[in-house]
């Protein structure tokens, strides 16, 4: 059983672990300090949070959560990335600090209730994020709305021309 201590911080993971769309699990050996700070910075901006939890609680935490235990990813220095609502944007923010520093290792994670891979995770930091979707959907509808409008449009303004020209044909005769 753990003590008191391990116990507060147990409900904590808990507490981080309840309304989260995804988990992240990174390797941080080597980083510094200021590196660190600025990781945490660059996944603070996408609305995520990064914490340091020993693997241990963190699998306890797990299990009694329901939740994949991830005993493969749960080895060595792990730091936690709990993303909120734009899971895309966490998973960039971490493969692009991971591109510029050497010593950031994705292990893998937590998505919906499944373990993935760094891959898996690498994969998704590939897809746009929720702005990037959201403008896309946004521009789809108004090209449609617009293509709507001006065939409607055109009914009218057709409707004018023949009639036109079937006057301009009757003066000529």
């Amino acid at each position: 059983m753990p003590n008191v201590k391990n116990q507060e911080m147990l409900a904590k993971i808990k507490e981080d672990l309840d309304g989260v769309s995804a988990v992240w699990v990174v390797d941080y050996c080597g980083l510094t300090v200021k590196d660190i700070q600025a990781l945490r910075v660059a996944i603070r901006e996408t609305g995520a949070s990064l914490k340091v939890y020993k693997n241990t609680l963190m699998h306890i935490a797990l299990e009694e959560s329901d939740l994949p235990t991830l005993d493969d990813l749960l080895e060595g220095p792990s730091a936690f990335v709990f993303a909120g609502d734009d899971v895309a944007a966490a998973a960039k923010a971490v493969k692009t600090f991971a591109k510029t520093n050497q010593n950031l290792e994705i292990k893998g994670g937590l998505m919906e209730g499944a373990q993935v891979s760094a891959a898996q995770v690498e994969a998704i930091a590939s897809l746009p994020s929720r702005e990037e979707l959201l403008a896309q959907i946004a521009g789809a509808i108004s090209g449609v709305a617009r293509g709507l409008a001006v065939a409607l449009n055109g009914v009218p303004s057709g409707l004018a021309q023949v009639t036109k020209a079937v006057a301009d044909q009757k003066e000529a005769a």
